[in-house]
């Protein structure tokens, strides 16, 4: 029996876009015994996936998790973070592993020169190269996301209002320049005709109430109400998904929801635009990406900023509601 490790710690998005390497190696490697490491924070994410056989937690004392690692006595490491911690970890084991290709010189050339050298494939399919050894092959089957049964969001927890479907607007993430400013939210929930459930983290609850007081009956201010896999069950649960370049976006994908992503200081070129694997909605391509072009400081960073260096915030600034409402008009009506 193979015993087998893959490693990323953070965070919400970056671990589900792990999932198809996890199905993979499960289904691929015979007899494969399967364990993952990440941090605890992040542990909801894989806590219900049937294709983990154990999984490993870290706190803050990477050396404790070493010495339990060890006596696993594994057979190869994934490694799907590649960083200076994950090296400590593949150097202590002694074993065979293959290490994710983050592209990072590639990625510093397209945000401070606008040279675009990335491959044309999304990140998945470079996290699968990890495991070709292996002998694993993508299966096509896109990402994988599993609530526990006691996390699922009950009827009564949903406004009646909302009971026969609705929009996910998903208001947070984890960079303010990812993030349409409060004033466009508003607008953007003004124009929009149909039931809205706002998702976010505690974190976006204020600005969630702010939104939800322009019309408490179309909408619905879930943020800092729920778990993060009862925000996931209200992904499951939505018509249409409008959101920001984060990791409720990658839950969408994952429940093969229609998408609508928009894009701030971040470009989808980075690889992290929304996957479904062969997935087809009737040929019709199951997500939509709405960004500024054009814009000689865009990408500004591989991840985020708190405010725009530049001052002006044209990325989002500019965004085209007016798109946004029509989008998420025909993907209504075409249900």
């Amino acid at each position: 029996m193979k015993k087998v490790l893959i490693i990323r710690f953070s965070s919400i998005g970056d671990i589900v876009l792990t999932t198809p390497v996890i199905r993979a190696v499960k289904q691929q490697v015979p007899g494969v015994e399967l364990h993952f490491l990440t941090k605890r924070s992040f542990a909801p994410v894989l806590a219900a996936n049937p294709y983990i056989d154990k999984l490993h937690m870290l706190d803050s004392d990477l050396d404790a998790v070493i010495a339990e690692l060890k006596k696993e006595k594994f057979d190869f490491v994934a490694d799907l973070h590649h960083n200076l911690r994950t090296l400590r970890v593949k150097r202590a084991l002694r074993c065979p592993s293959a290490s994710f290709n983050k592209l990072n010189i590639q990625k510093w050339l397209l945000t401070n020169f606008k040279i675009n050298l990335l491959p044309k494939a999304h990140i998945v399919d470079r996290y699968l190269d990890t495991v070709k050894e292996l002998g694993v092959q993508p299966d096509g089957g896109g990402l994988d996301y599993f609530i526990p049964g006691n996390e699922m969001v009950g009827q009564d927890d949903i406004p009646v209002s909302h009971q026969f479907g609705y929009i996910g607007l998903v208001i947070g993430a984890a960079h303010a320049t990812k993030r349409l400013p409060p004033e466009k939210l508003k607008k953007l929930v003004l124009m929009i005709d149909h039931p809205l459930v706002l998702l976010g983290g505690p974190e976006d609850k204020v600005t969630g109430e702010m939104l939800s007081a322009v019309d408490p009956v179309k909408i619905y201010n879930a943020c800092g109400k729920f778990s993060l896999n009862e925000s996931a069950d209200l992904v499951r649960r939505a018509k249409l998904v409008i959101t920001h370049d984060t990791g409720l976006m990658h839950i969408a994908a994952a429940f093969k929801k229609p998408i609508i992503s928009i894009w701030g200081n971040t470009v989808p070129a980075f690889g992290m635009y929304p996957y479904y694997g062969r997935t087809s909605f009737n040929q019709v391509q199951p997500y939509e990406l709405v960004e500024v072009q054009g814009l000689g400081c865009r990408p500004c960073s591989k991840i985020g900023y708190d405010a725009c260096p530049k001052k002006h915030f044209r990325c989002m600034q500019d965004i085209s509601l007016p798109q946004v409402q029509s989008l998420a008009r025909q993907w209504l009506q075409s249900k």
